[in-house]
């Protein structure tokens, strides 16, 4: 019997180098980490944007009708900008899903749509324009209406639309657009309710919802819409309470949330609702508070803590475009109290700003924030006139503007920043009037365009301006 022997054969050390690294790199690519020699691996690319022109919240991207990364602010700004992560080999396709609000603008993408191979794709651009103002709404609630005005969106000039003033209910003293333009919504404080009204897009007209007026909290004081035009609030001032109602979306019509009324502190004076949409902040006049909730499905839940010091007898107030800063008027104090730590949380101290209470003029009534310029405006209601403030978008901390402040008209008591940032209105409830001015480019100043004021109804007391 012939006996083979059998040898095994090792192979050349090249050969056993070149298998280990191929086994490394289908590992790699495998473990999704990009490498430009996979040749067909399964893992993932990232998505990179540059993003220009942000100034608004809440921007979302999907691809392939996959919602991608929210984008916020103008911190968004800049170049490879993660949106998300796509698999390898794979095709993509990335449109708006989402337009940014506070302030209204429209993004536009570009390179967006092509194969990813198997590296990072950093082609995609994204660029936004904020959009200009189109209309103007008072509440007077002298008359028990609503003024409508066109703007023009290179003055600044008001003109009457056609069939204003708009019948509200008994004394409208809040009124509040919805983020799309499509929907406004007034307190009316002797009546206990809300008119809602829905926009003509191309004249401006307002038309009664099927419905309005709706039931609120007696003496209604206040009105804010979230930023998704989901939700709306209302302070009732007798009762020490905020209303949450739901938006249905194809009418405007409101629905009293299951659980929608919650305690603020007394008397409260004014809601706001933060630009991502996830928390409302109510001023609380009698004793001196503000409350701070958390939404979850339009519900607030009342945060640990709150409601927390404001100042003295505060008739309003505004959050910053971040979010984090949160600003209130103070009308027996001539104050401006400023409060940093937002959103609140357990993990994170409120703390007055440096600098706050900042002086404001005689009986301040009203403020709001330009997300364009990081300006805040706050109406003296006892001094005539307009305080007019640079906020640090770091810090908080405000400066008076040089000039300031600027002369209004009798009894100022409302005002609004249009969405580019170039334009400020105010309500005169003294004079039956709306103020208009034009923000001067270099310093920011305060410059009445011609034809202001514009003759309004029956003592205006609030205002709102639509993109």
């Amino acid at each position: 019997m012939n006996i083979v022997k059998r040898h095994n054969i090792l192979p050349h050390p090249a050969v056993r180098l070149g298998a280990v690294l191929a086994t490394l790199l289908v590992a790699g690519c495998n473990n999704g980490n990009g490498c430009s020699g996979c040749g067909g691996g399964t893992g993932t690319a990232n998505l990179e944007a540059s993003v220009s022109g942000l100034v608004g919240s809440r921007l979302v991207l999907q691809n392939n009708s996959t919602p991608l990364n929210q984008l916020n602010g103008q911190a968004s700004n800049g170049n490879n900008v993660p949106l998300g992560t796509a698999k390898f080999n794979s095709s993509y396709d990335i449109t708006v899903l989402t337009q940014p609000t506070n302030p209204s603008q429209t993004c536009a993408v570009t390179g967006g749509t092509g194969t990813i191979g198997n590296s990072d794709v950093t082609s995609i651009g994204v660029a936004c324009v904020t959009n200009p103002p189109r209309f103007l709404y008072v509440a007077n609630r002298g008359s028990g209406n609503v003024s409508a005005y066109t703007i023009d969106a290179r003055s600044g000039a008001l003109a009457p639309v056609s069939g204003s003033p708009f019948a509200a209910g008994s004394m409208p003293v809040a009124i509040a657009v919805d983020p799309t333009g499509a929907y406004v919504y007034v307190a009316n404080q002797l009546g206990g309710n809300i008119s809602a009204f829905t926009i003509d897009r191309s004249s401006g007209a307002l038309t009664a919802i099927a419905g309005s007026p709706f039931a609120s909290g007696p003496l209604p004081t206040s009105v804010a819409v979230d930023p998704s035009s989901s939700f709306v609030y209302v302070t009732s001032r007798s009762a020490g309470t905020v209303w949450g109602y739901a938006i249905t979306a194809a009418s405007g019509a409101l629905t009293p949330l299951s659980g929608g009324v919650v305690a603020t502190g007394r008397s409260p004076s004014a809601v706001t609702v933060d630009p991502l949409g996830e928390f409302v902040y109510v001023a609380n006049q009698s004793d001196g508070t503000f409350s701070a909730f958390s939404i979850n499905t339009g519900v607030l839940t009342a945060e640990v803590g709150s409601p927390f010091p404001g100042g003295s007898s505060p008739s309003a107030l505004t959050l910053d475009p971040t979010g984090q800063f949160i600003y209130i008027a103070n009308s027996t104090a001539n104050t401006l109290t400023g409060i940093s730590g937002l959103p609140v949380s357990t993990t994170v101290t409120q703390s007055p700003i440096s600098g706050s209470p900042y002086p404001t003029g005689l009986t301040p009534t009203s403020i709001a924030v330009s997300a364009a310029s990081n300006s805040v405006y706050v109406v003296n209601q006892g001094a005539n006139n307009i305080s007019v403030y640079k906020q640090s978008a770091v810090t908080g901390v405000l400066t008076a503007l040089i000039g300031s402040p600027f002369a209004s008209s009798a009894q100022p008591s409302s005002v609004a920043v249009d969405p580019t940032g170039n334009f400020v209105f105010v309500a005169n409830s003294g004079s039956n009037t709306v103020s208009a001015y034009a923000v001067a480019p270099a310093g920011g100043a305060l410059v009445p365009i011609s034809g202001s004021p514009f003759a309004a109804a029956l003592l205006p007391s609030a205002i709102a301006v639509s993109d």
